[in-house]
């Protein structure tokens, strides 16, 4: 038996300052506002103190994004702006360890995910996009920018999402103003100093930190032709509202509750290796997570078995540590929600387990957790949990998989797991989810378009699709 030896990485690489400001037409500037402390999730120590922009602050960004825009980036020709996405997407690869440890700390998530997922995807869609920048006649949408884009990012992958948003915008002409969360402002306020890095011209990218009055501002702002949002339902709902009447594109990219169907002929081993990725990675915190496992009943209790020992030799603990798997919820808030939900199961009369875990004294965690006996009309299987939940349900029939799949507001994303080709291609063509995965999951790729139906938003991110939204042939 082996003992358990950590591996930490050093936070000595990045060098935190004591206090942000906003990053408005090339430089850092002072807010007009007040101003919000940013935490480890892992310690509650603070990190660092970041001005929060008020509806001066946000103005003067895009102001700053709309000369840009006239005087500078969508005169250049589309080969001049693949060169700053390339050298963007080269010092995103030198600079890859000093984000992903930024990321860790101020997000919570494990320093292997930050490092062999996040930061190489984040590179990936700036190399994907500076190769379109030059070749968008051949895209189907047009080559014409629409202006300056707002675009509100979330807390589970700050700087993933900045890669989706920023690098098709830019590589189509467009400016940003872009908002980061407000409990993960960091790797953002990193990445303004790329562009400075990469000699960006002053006012293409913006960055305006700050809460949801902040967005709010940015998405209701008369002179921003674009807002482009990630993020919870709710605030996609109130966003889609707020544009209506206007000529502002739109792009949504909001809740999930994915359904991971194993039918009995799936290799097992393998499944139960997908099961743990789409849900206990990022804790949880994935809009496409597999929270809801449906489990065809002549193997359930043998796969069952499987995911349970499994689980038992997840490690949950330090972020930077390289051996740790599950890492902390992001913030105080999440994780009473995540509790309140978990409880709300429990007395509806869900079973409940978890393998034993030592949980850290301070910080925000949550142990990987298992319901069974769950029934579609448990609230576990109905709301997002976003959180380290499993929920499971059994079926007999391919038609009751996906009957209990599709039947959910969300449509964002599913997995199949079975040795049969054509069932994959029949539950494909049946599951209501903008991305189905066939014995895998949480699997992406820039040139892959990615978004969801119902209430899981409107239009893609990612691939060819992605330059829809940004360019005035688009179909969004």
């Amino acid at each position: 038996m082996f003992e358990y030896a950590p591996a930490p990485e050093s936070r000595s690489i990045v060098d935190l300052r004591a206090s942000y400001g906003l990053f408005v037409d090339g430089e850092f500037v002072d807010g007009h506002g007040s101003s919000f402390k940013t935490i480890n999730p892992a310690t509650e120590e603070v990190l660092a103190e970041v001005a929060e922009a008020d509806d001066a602050d946000v103005d003067a960004a895009v102001r700053a994004a709309r000369r840009a825009h006239t005087r500078v980036w969508s005169r250049m020709s589309g080969s001049e702006r693949a060169k700053y996405l390339y050298r963007i997407a080269r010092i995103i690869q030198e600079r890859g360890r000093e984000l992903a440890v930024l990321e860790s700390l101020d997000n919570g998530k494990p320093i292997k995910e930050s490092r062999d997922v996040d930061v190489p995807i984040v590179a990936a869609h700036f190399f994907y996009y500076a190769g379109w920048a030059d070749k968008l006649e051949h895209s189907g949408y047009g080559t014409t920018p629409l202006g300056v884009a707002g675009q509100v990012i979330p807390w589970n992958f700050p700087l993933m999402m900045l890669a989706w948003k920023v690098a098709p915008a830019l590589a189509c002409g467009n400016t940003v103003v872009l908002k980061p969360a407000e409990t993960t402002p960091l790797t953002a306020l990193l990445f303004a100093e790329i562009c400075q890095q990469a000699d960006l011209p002053p006012g293409v990218v913006n960055i305006v930190t700050g809460a949801g009055g902040t967005g709010q501002a940015l998405v209701a702002h008369p002179d921003v032709d674009k807002v482009a949002f990630t993020g919870s339902t709710e605030v996609g709902k109130a966003i889609a509202r707020a544009v209506a009447g206007s000529s502002k594109k739109v792009t949504l990219e909001l809740g999930g509750k994915a359904a991971n169907i194993v039918f009995d002929d799936a290799p097992l081993d393998q499944a139960v290796e997908g099961i743990v990725e789409g849900i206990f990675f990022n804790q949880g915190h994935v809009c496409c997570a597999g929270s809801r496992l449906l489990v065809q009943e002549s193997i359930a209790e043998e796969l069952l078995a499987k995911l349970r020992t499994r689980m038992g030799t997840l490690r949950v603990g330090d972020p930077l540590d390289k051996n740790t798997d599950v890492g902390a919820i992001n913030s105080a808030e999440q994780l009473q929600r995540i509790r309140e939900l978990s409880q709300v199961g429990e007395d509806e009369g869900a079973g409940r387990w978890s393998p034993p875990c030592e949980l850290p004294e301070r910080g925000f965690w949550f142990p990987p957790t298992l319901f069974t006996g769950v029934t579609q009309a448990h609230r576990i299987a109905r709301e997002e949990i976003f959180g380290p939940v499993l929920s499971v349900l059994t079926f007999r029939t391919p038609s009751e998989a996906v009957e209990k799949a599709n039947n959910t507001p969300y449509g964002l994303s599913a997995g199949v797991w079975t040795e049969k080709g054509s069932l994959i291609l029949h539950m494909a063509g049946a599951l209501k989810a903008g991305v189905v995965w066939a014995n895998t999951f949480n699997k992406f790729d820039p040139a892959s378009p990615f978004g969801g139906f119902k209430e899981s938003g409107q239009g893609r991110e990612g691939g060819r699709h992605g330059l829809a939204a940004y360019l005035r042939g688009g179909d969004l």
